[in-house]
This record gives C-alpha cells, structure tokens and sequence, in this order.
C-alpha cells in the first residue's frame, strides 16, 4: 500500500529509537528497515533521495569517523560518487528516515515524521 510506513534506520541510534517510539505513542504501524542488515542499494538510496529532496551531500553524516577518513569535505565528489559512497559506508547516511508513499523525511528532530501522519 502507497501510504505505509517505512523507517530506515539503525538499531543503536538514539533518534532512531525515539522516531520509533513516537510513531507507536501515535497509534501507527511502520515497518521499521535496519539498513545495516538490508543495506541499501544504489537505486533504493536515488528513490529515498528524491523522496526527501535533498541533494546526496546533505544527506551526509559529517561528523562520523568514516567521513574524515575518506576525506569527503576536502573532495569535490558528484551526486554519484556520493551516493556510491552511502551505499558502500551506510554510517554516512543520515537517519532515520521515514517514508509515507511519495515523501519522506528525517526523523531529526523525531518530531519531523509528524509531517507524514
């Protein structure tokens, strides 16, 4: 169905788990996606791109250890390289995002899925 609900998201992370537990205070049902045991894939990663309508880089998690290491703030990269990047290194993708048929959000503040209800 269009309008269900999907959480990408990781276990151990804090907004994760409080996105989550609004959506139960809230009385709806999701399906909450660990994108570490079912990584995403290049067109999954486009489609959830285009759905929140952000650009790749924004979607980077700047502060993680894998970011200074690959040294992405000091590279020029494309679109593609990044999201390739994303896939490759899921802790650069920021979440949790959630997902309502055609638009999505993150779930940072939590308070951003209220958008989707």
């Amino acid at each position: 169905m269009a309008d269900d609900i999907k959480v990408y998201q990781k276990p151990t992370c804090s907004k994760c788990r409080e996105t989550l537990s609004l959506l139960r205070q809230e009385g709806v049902s999701f399906e909450a996606i660990n994108y570490y045991d079912k990584p995403l894939d290049t067109a999954e990663l486009r489609r959830l791109l285009n759905k929140l309508d952000l650009p790749p880089r924004e979607l980077l998690r700047k502060g993680e250890k894998i970011y200074r290491e690959l040294r992405i703030a000091e590279r020029e990269l494309t679109d593609d390289q990044l999201i390739e990047l994303m896939v490759k290194h899921p802790d650069l993708i920021q979440r949790p995002i959630v997902v309502r048929g055609e638009r999505a959000v993150l779930g940072r503040p939590p308070e951003n899925v209220k958008e989707l209800l």
